[in-house]
């Protein structure tokens, strides 16, 4: 083989894996085919990054489900959600999927007001494709843990100034802290570093509203509140049935549309199977009352 024609060869693998790279076909099955771009940067660090899943067919897309993984707010990654997506996207074969990462807590930065702007900065690239695409920016936020804190403090919280709050139709919640002032939350392990590390204690609130109270997702709640999916384990050690009883009430209480399940196992069960089947199902028939309402 001369160099010329060897040089051509490496010329073309090169181009294969860099186009191959830029965005990938996923196909689920023969109606549920995607359109895949990894790691679209929506802001300056490296943790501001995102994988979209984007239906072939544009035509009848129905509207967004975020991902947001958890990890207790200084740890996780968006590839630990990445099979349950794809289970989901089999199921919701109309829906943009976009599974996304934020910044990381640590010991020299706070968990809010950073990471609800996170997930608006990340927003912000999904409502200008919807625009693009000519489709309804109706967002669904499922998150997980410390994901599914964030996705109903954003949906709930009146507070922080976030440009799409609005646009929230629904939120799964996945055994998620809801009441972070009760007593059973202090029993949470890293809750020394959440204590110290949820919010700068040393900035002014507005009114009365306390930095105890603008992290609490229970808090907010009134009855314009997204409608709620919610799904915790009966063994659960890390964020126990209590919280979900608290969220309940405060649902209830506000009259907002909410459905909630219990699954059996602790804290990192609720993907493994039969449960994850189960929620899927469960969130069929969700989205499906809250189109109707």
């Amino acid at each position: 083989m001369n160099k010329s024609f060897a040089a051509f060869l490496c010329f073309l693998s090169l181009l294969f894996l860099w186009t191959g790279c830029k965005e990938k076909k996923v196909t689920l099955d023969k109606d549920a085919s995607f359109n895949k771009e990894e790691n679209i940067r929506y802001g300056n660090d490296s943790d501001q990054v995102m994988d979209l899943y984007i239906p072939e067919n544009t035509n009848s897309i129905q509207g967004i489900f975020v991902v947001i993984h958890g990890g207790g707010w200084r740890g996780g990654d968006k590839s630990q959600l990445t099979f349950f997506t794809l289970s989901m996207m089999q199921k919701f074969p109309d829906y943009v999927f976009a599974n996304i990462n934020y910044r990381l807590a640590d010991q020299h930065s706070f968990i809010l007001p950073n990471q609800t702007e996170n997930i608006d900065h990340a927003l912000d690239i999904l409502v200008k494709k919807s625009v693009e695409m000519k489709f309804s920016p109706e967002i669904i936020l499922l998150g997980n843990s410390a994901g599914a804190h964030l996705s109903m403090l954003y949906g709930y919280n009146r507070i922080f100034d976030l440009k799409h709050r609005t646009k929230v139709k629904a939120i799964v919640n996945i055994v998620g802290p809801a009441d972070l002032n009760s007593a059973d939350f202090k029993n949470y392990s890293d809750y020394s570093f959440v204590e110290k590390h949820m919010i700068d204690a040393s900035k002014p609130t507005p009114t009365d509203i306390t930095n105890q109270d603008i992290p609490n997702p229970v808090f907010w709640i009134n009855e314009t509140s997204p409608p709620t999916l919610s799904y915790y384990g009966n063994r659960d050690q890390v964020i126990p049935l209590s919280q979900m009883r608290k969220l309940d009430s405060a649902l209830s209480q506000n009259k907002v549309v909410h459905e909630t399940y219990e699954f059996n196992g602790g804290h990192l069960d609720w993907d493994k199977s039969p449960n994850d089947e189960f929620l899927i199902g469960k969130i069929t028939g969700f989205l499906k009352r809250v189109d109707k309402k």
